[in-house]
Order: structure tokens, then sequence, then C-alpha cells
């Protein structure tokens, strides 16, 4: 007790009270170090300098209330700025709960962009020990009120506060030194931000992106033509020309994409108690009318939904940092698959229930060019038949059905679930499926995981069965994909007893190993479908769609290869520069064997082979950021390529417009409406979901606006 009041003592002045909030914010700085990063910390020259990293960036920053002479000021604005890192340090932990990395400057700044159902999923990201970061502010504050720490009227000189700010200075450039003892070239070659938080923390972290995402921002606006020379050479030597066998047999098809929110693969042919997890999905993998693909990828990065979204529709890999959608999409340039096909006479259109401006989808849609967007805007949302994510997949497949019916076809469309998103909650109502029983782990996201994948399942059987009656399935071709992992590595050791797996043995291999998806080309009219082994990932998806659909992608700017085609490279690029081969797998520099699951240490020759493939992700990654970055887009023009006018889309009342098109076009037109003789086919579509006997009501699991509702 002595001790403590001698301590506090030592607070009554305001260089002692300066010294202990630096102090708190180390400890708890270093507590979330140990507990919620994951680090990786490999000799004790590491573990030095994670434990000494936080303590000059405090310094500098909470040495700026020293320069105020009235105590009236001081006190609040230390106070202000501790509890300022506080919240850059917490809003991280939540961060990396979810994503396995660190918020960027871009993230930040776009986080108004995709906001909409995140705090459900930070509040379930939450932990007890959390409260570890803001007791420390409360104590403080406490005990200044209670004047067990006394408030010093004195004012210091400013000699004093420059004399901090210099020591913090130093330490800065001291520990920018030893960092690079140990890990030379860290800011210039910085494939991994895990690797900066760990040697210089997560301020200088913070401070480094903001200064490389205005460098960006430099480069963008003195960017020319000339800046496209190396992209072009890489992807005419990438370019795979496709398979003649395939070539052109969905020509004149429909294309409709199914978005398989978080669905891994690992879910594919998974019992749990028994009973199948997705038993249609599993029957549609292994038909004879289907193209599947047991060794497809996702490759996304903090953009996630967006990410994968980007690389089916342009096959240009998400950004480094943040989410190209929310980052670039209101300004980009893209030659994407709603502007391609449109160009060649479809008709596109996005279906999802939650808010138009979610990733900036308002805006990034349009640059793509697509014609119609039916978010949240166009659906009942309200009480339970939403998610904190959008509307629930049974109803988003059955309430959409009044709008794809109205579209000219070919058509080109979209449906994005949500129901299968962290944290996988799914009311008592919907699990309408009494054999099927969770499985008992310790970690409740993986439990629930199996529960609203099973719901998926039921949806889209639901959605097949309608278009098998509207007669849409006859002349559609069907994509469905998983769009990135559902549970993350932190989670993969609970989950690793389900796979058959030892927890214990769990590594960085089955983490790699884990980020397949399921990817079908499911059409009426295929005889030989299978299981197929080719290595690849999301961004090839749009070279092998165009090839299907009998349209060459050679003159486009892909960093993608048809999936059928000999020359695909089966090479498959992670967003943070790791890869997986039919041979091997990469992760931080360390090559495993994919049939030993060893880590290989390889002879010369070897070596030399991993640094060539390493060298070629490297550059793909790297022209791919340069071409987004830029916008060098807006330098290129396909011949027969009309450049994509935004300003000619508006997504508010979206169906009078394409009634007013079927009424215009009369006889000619297309639509499944007109075919049916003018007659709604919505009556063909049945589901189970209780929540269609439910009334509208006041209340909204999302907040529901439509930022084109008044630019009519």
């Amino acid at each position: 007790m002595k001790t403590i009041k001698k301590i506090l003592s030592k607070c009554n002045t305001r260089i002692g009270f300066f010294v202990l909030l630096v102090v708190l914010f180390w400890a708890k700085t270093i507590y979330a170090y140990f507990t919620d990063f994951n680090l990786g910390v490999d000799s004790g020259f590491q573990l030095f300098l994670l434990l000494i990293n936080p303590i000059a960036t405090a310094v500098l920053m909470l040495g700026l209330a020293l320069y105020l002479k009235p105590a009236k000021l001081f006190y609040p604005a230390i106070l202000f700025l501790d509890f300022l890192n506080t919240v850059l340090l917490y809003l991280n932990v939540i961060y990396f709960r979810e994503f396995t990395d660190f918020m960027t400057v871009s993230t930040m700044t776009g986080y108004s962009k995709v906001n909409q159902g995140l705090s459900g999923s930070s509040l379930a990201l939450t932990s007890p020990h959390d409260v570890f970061y803001w007791v420390d502010i409360i104590a403080v504050i406490l005990l200044l009120l209670f004047r067990v720490i006394k408030i010093d009227k004195r004012p210091l000189k400013a000699s004093v506060g420059f004399a901090v700010f210099s020591l913090g200075s130093l330490m800065l450039v001291g520990n920018i030194t030893l960092a690079d003892m140990d890990r030379p070239q860290l800011l210039t070659r910085t494939f991994d931000r895990t690797y900066i938080v760990k040697y210089l923390g997560l301020d200088s972290f913070t401070v480094y992106d903001g200064i490389k995402s205005q460098q960006t921002n430099n480069m963008r606006a003195n960017a020319n033509k000339s800046d496209l020379t190396g992209i072009l050479k890489f992807n005419k030597e990438h370019y795979a020309a496709p398979n003649k066998k395939m070539y052109g047999m969905a020509k004149g098809k429909n294309v409709i994409i199914i978005h398989l929110e978080s669905f891994q693969q690992f879910t594919i042919d998974k019992k749990i108690n028994g009973q199948e997890v997705t038993p249609f999905l599993n029957k549609l993998y292994h038909s004879k009318s289907t193209y599947s693909f047991d060794n497809f990828f996702h490759q996304v990065g903090q953009g996630k939904t967006s990410d994968a979204e980007n690389m089916l529709e342009t096959s240009t890999y998400g950004l480094p940092q943040g989410s190209l959608f929310a980052q670039l999409g209101s300004d980009n340039t893209f030659q994407g698959a709603p502007a391609i096909l449109g160009q060649k006479g479809y008709t596109s259109a996005v279906f999802h229930g939650n808010v138009a401006s979610f990733w900036n989808r308002n805006n990034t849609y349009k640059n793509l060019g697509y014609d119609y967007f039916f978010d949240a805007s166009y659906y009942d949302t309200s009480g339970d038949k939403s998610t904190g994510y959008g509307l629930k997949d049974k109803l988003l497949f059955r309430d959409s059905t009044k709008y794809l019916q109205h579209l000219q076809q070919p058509f080109y469309a979209k449906y994005i679930t949500v129901t299968n998103h962290f944290p996988y909650q799914l009311d008592d109502e919907d699990q309408k499926d009494s054999d099927f029983k969770a499985p008992d782990t310790n970690d409740q996201a993986v439990n629930n995981y199996f529960v609203t994948a099973h719901y998926l399942d039921q949806s889209v059987q639901e959605l097949y069965a309608y278009l098998n009656k509207a007669g849409l399935l006859k002349n559609s071709v069907i994509v469905l994909y998983g769009d990135h992992y559902g549970l993350s590595n932190s989670e993969n050791t609970s989950l690793a007893p389900l796979l058959g797996k030892d927890p214990n043995n769990w590594n960085d291999f089955d983490n790699a190993q884990l980020q397949r998806v399921p990817f079908m080309i499911n059409m009426q009219g295929i005889k030989n479908g299978h299981v197929d082994h080719t290595y690849g990932g999301e961004i090839d998806v749009l070279p092998t769609l165009m090839h299907l659909l009998g349209i060459s992608s050679k003159k486009y700017i892909q960093f993608g290869t048809d999936l059928f085609s000999k020359h695909h490279d089966q090479v498959v690029a992670f967003r943070n520069r790791d890869w997986v081969s039919p041979e091997y797998t990469s992760v931080n520099g360390t090559v495993y064997d994919n049939k030993t699951q060893k880590v290989i240490h390889p002879d010369k020759k070897l070596k030399q082979k991993f640094e060539k493939t390493q060298n070629k992700v490297n550059e793909e990654l790297s022209l791919s950021d340069t071409l987004n970055e830029q916008n060098l887009l807006r330098f290129y023009h396909p011949k027969g390529f009309k450049p994509v006018n935004p300003q000619k889309y508006n997504y508010a009342n979206s169906l009078d417009h394409e009634e007013n098109i079927e009424k215009k076009l009369g006889k000619a037109s297309t639509s499944l409406y007109s075919k049916n003789h003018d007659k709604s086919t919505t009556k063909l579509y049945h589901t189970d979901a209780p929540e269609i006997y439910h009334g509208s009501t006041d209340s909204n699991r999302i907040q529901i606006t439509n930022p084109d509702s008044n630019k009519e």
C-alpha cells in the first residue's frame, strides 16, 4: 500500500503524470501484442524490439500536452490524447480478430462506406478481457476527481516539452535503426504489415501507412499512358488461349452469379453428427451438369467481399491496403464483366439486401456498368426479415423474382447472399431442419457457422426450384462461388477436430490450405461435368466465363487465365504475396511440400525455382496495384470497347425502368415476364421462410437508404 501511495505521489507533478500515462499505455499495448495480435516473435532480439516499440510514439504523442501551460488545458489534453491512442489500439484489436490484419488509413477513411452491419459483428468480436484496454483511463480520471492524484498548477518551461520531444524522436530513430538491423529494408519492402507493427509499433505503422497512402494519391495524379507498358507486356505473355472444345459452349445464355458469403470448401460433403451440412450444394457439386473445382482459392485482402467481387468482375486484384471498392470505386475506370457483356447485348443487375452504400457499391457498380442495383431499399427488411448485413437469403432470392423476371434476356445477374456472415447468427424460427444439429466445439462462431451454411444451402435449393419452373435454368449458366474465408485463423484450431486434424499440430500450411472456396459452373446440357483438380482462384473467373460465352479475353487487361485452358497458370497468388501451386505452398517465405505437408529446405536449384515463382507473384500483384492505384485503364482503349459512362446509371425506381423498356419493346421484349405472356412468375417461387407471414414493422436491423432516390 505504501508503495502504491509513493508511486501516486510521484504523479502529482506534470512530468510524473505524463510518465504514468506512458507506462499505462505501454502496458496495454504489450498486453494486446501477446493476447490479441499474432506477431510471430522469432528471437530474443525481436522480443526486445516488441517490448520497447510502443514507448517512443507514446512519448511523442502524449508529450504534445507538455507544451500547454494552464493546468485546465494540460490535463484534459493529455487524457484526450491517451484516449485517442487507446481508440486506435482497440479498433485494431477488434479488426485483427476478424481480418487477422491491422487497420490501414484507407480502411479508416473509408469506414463510412463499409460500416453498415459492422457494428453487429464488432460487438460479437468483443471479449471480456477488453476491459483492460479502458480501465486505466477510468481509474486515472477517478484518481484525479477524488484528488488522490493532485493537479499540478505549475506551468512547465517550453524547453521541457522540447526535451521530451527530442527524447521521443531519438528513441524512435534508435528503434528504426535496431529494426533495420534485424529486418533490412523493413520500410521499403512492406509485403506484410505485421512486420512493421512487430518492429516499430502500431502508431508508427499508422503514420507510415498514411504517408504511403499520400504517395499513392500523388502517383495517381502524375500517371500517364506510358505507365501501361510493363502491364501490357505481362498481359501478353501471361495470356492463356481458350480450350477450343469449351469456347462458346454457353454463348447467348443468361449468366447467374450466386455469391456464397463466407463459404469455404471444407463445407462441401461435410457431415456434422451424421447429417450433411449442404446436401443440395453437394448434389450440384457432383452433378454431371457441373464443372466443379476443388483447388480453387479466394484471394481477397482487407476488402474481403468487395475484393472478391472486384476479382470476379475485372480479373484484377484488390488493393494491398483497404478496399478497392471503398477507396477507388467512385473514380476508377473499369473494363469488367457488366460492361463487356453489356456491349454484347446483355442486361446486368445485382440483387443485394443491404444498403446501396455498403462497400461503396452504389458508386462502384456504376463505373462497372451495371444497369440495375436492387439494394435493401427494394425489399422489406423490417423486423426479423434481415440480419445485421441485410435481407436473409431465402427472402432475398424470393423477393428478387419480381425484378429478375423483368430483365431483358440475355442477362448477367448477381446475387449477394449475407446470412452466412460472421457472427453467424440465425433466428430460431429459421432453423427448420430439426435433424441438423450444430457441432459442439468451444467456439460458438465455429458451431454457428455450420448452421447458417445449412440455411444457405436450403436457400439456393429454393432458388434453383424457381429457376427450373420458370424456364430459366435451361437457358442459363450458373456460377456459384465462395467469396472468402468464413472462419479466421484464430478460430481454425477450434475447427481442426471437425476436419480430422490435431489442433496442437495446426500450422501456417493448414491455414493456407483452408483458403479453398467452392467454385462451380452449372449448366443444363453439360454431360461431362466433373470435379476438376486444377489450381486456380477468383482472379481466373472472368477470362474463364468470357471464353465459355464465346468472347475473347485477349484484348483486355486481365491477370487471371482461363481455368480450362491448357496454358492456365496454376500458381495462385494471395493478396499478402504468399502463394500455392499444385506442388508447393509458400507462407511468409517458408515453403511446404503439399504431399508431405512438411517444410522444405531447398537445395540451390529448388531455391531458384521458388525465387522465380515468388518474383512472378510479386510482379503480378505489383502490376495490378499500379493499374488500379494509378487508374491506368483510363489510358487503355481496347478495340470495340466503349468506356463506361457512370452518369447514365441511376438505381432509383429500377422496376419502373424495367417495365418501361418492356412497353417500349412490345413483342420484341425478351424478359421472362414478356415470354410468360405478360404474367408474373413470382407465384412459382416457394420458400419455407417463416418471415413471409410476418407483417412489415417500424423496427429494422439495418438502416435503409438509397443514395439515388433523390436524383431521379
